[in-house]
């Protein structure tokens, strides 16, 4: 993605960047003919999926969002601090106490519908994605999407392996802090070595995945310096994902970038991707000031609960309608959704953090 000032068109600018990743992602796996030639009939079904978007823009006039963000799972085997899924009631420990959770069966129905509407990527999250093995056999076989699967990497062992390389379109993320200090004070100890670990393994299977960092005031120098950088690229890393730390536990507000961090992280970021060629960088919310401001609500995505609830972000756990109740077509055209596209296009200016989480009491309200 080239960074200036925000098209008028956001939905030729997301095509457009799409296209930019596939490319990048098609020229890191040449010299591996299957991963070569996934990426080649991706990129095929990524352009009839824009012209799918556009279809139903004219016809229905409404906008189909390129890609969605799915909490699919309510457990997790580790205890982060600051977890957003465990501080938003996602993630619970006490069966009693989680969320219902929609069948293998319902998400790929889900996807199926996303699909069929043009949307490319749906991003797995949780509690831990990779403990519901049941639902990601399901998914899996929703060819037309690629779904990055964002875990702590511990649970990927010679099972998980085969399973990878038999479905090429589910894409380990892997969540580390920065060093092994830094990723086992908030992690548990011993898990970055069980994260490298994990990328050795993908590595040495040929398979494409990537690393996803939360960026606070205390890490960002070391996540973003060319000497973390090159040990993830010699890992096989060829994605690089910083989320920008949102401070939904008490305590923790410190960790929170400032306007000028978030200027310094948007230029550093800026520095690597001319550098390092070969590997994807995303940095959200940041890069989201370039696409005319937040994202979420439909404009570019929005989350989907593990109860199918329709959130406009996992950071804005807020909701008036269900993918299951209501089709991705009626969540998108859901009160709530409506009321903050309409919020921000009358003023919720982006200053680089999280725009919906800084006025989460107004979208409270609007419910």
């Amino acid at each position: 993605m080239t960074h200036k000032e925000a098209p008028l068109d956001l939905a030729a600018y997301m095509s457009n960047s799409i296209r930019n990743i596939m490319t990048t992602a098609y020229k890191n796996v040449l010299s591996n003919p299957r991963e070569a030639k996934f990426a080649f009939t991706m990129q095929r079904i990524f352009e009839k999926s824009e012209k799918r978007r556009r279809q139903v823009k004219e016809k229905e006039g409404l906008d189909i969002p390129p890609f969605l963000i799915s909490s699919i799972a309510t457990q997790c085997n580790l205890h982060c601090k600051g977890c957003y899924a465990r501080s938003n009631g996602i993630a619970e420990d006490k069966e009693e106490r989680r969320k219902a959770t929609l069948s293998p069966e319902q998400w790929k129905s889900v996807f199926e519908e996303a699909a069929s509407l043009g949307i490319n990527f749906s991003l797995l999250a949780g509690g831990e994605p990779m403990m519901r093995r049941d639902i990601l056999e399901q998914v899996a076989e929703v060819k037309e999407m690629i779904f990055p699967i964002f875990t702590n990497g511990t649970l990927i062992g010679p099972t998980y392996m085969d399973f990878l390389r038999k479905h090429l379109n589910m894409v380990p993320v892997i969540s580390v802090e920065g060093n092994a200090n830094a990723t086992d004070e908030r992690r548990g100890k011993g898990v970055f070595q069980r994260a490298l670990l994990s990328m050795e393994m993908l590595q040495e299977a040929s398979l494409f995945f990537g690393t996803s960092i939360t960026v606070t005031k205390e890490n960002m120098q070391y996540v973003t310096s060319p000497e973390f950088i090159d040990m993830l690229r010699a890992k096989g890393c060829k994605l690089i994902f910083y989320v920008e730390y949102v401070p939904t536990e008490e305590g923790t507000a410190h960790l929170a970038l400032d306007d000028d961090d978030n200027r310094e992280l948007d230029r550093i970021v800026e520095t690597r991707r001319s550098e390092q060629p070969g590997i994807i960088f995303l940095s959200f919310p940041g890069d989201e000031k370039y696409l005319g401001g937040c994202l979420a609500s439909g404009r570019g995505f929005f989350h989907i609960g593990p109860d199918g609830s329709a959130e406009p972000c996992p950071f804005s756990p807020f909701s008036d309608s269900n993918v299951v109740t209501m089709g991705l077509r009626g969540a998108l055209q859901s009160p709530l959704f409506r009321k903050i596209r309409d919020a921000r296009a009358l003023g919720w200016e982006h200053t680089g953090g999280c725009t919906l989480f800084e006025h989460r009491e107004e979208i409270e309200q609007m419910l």
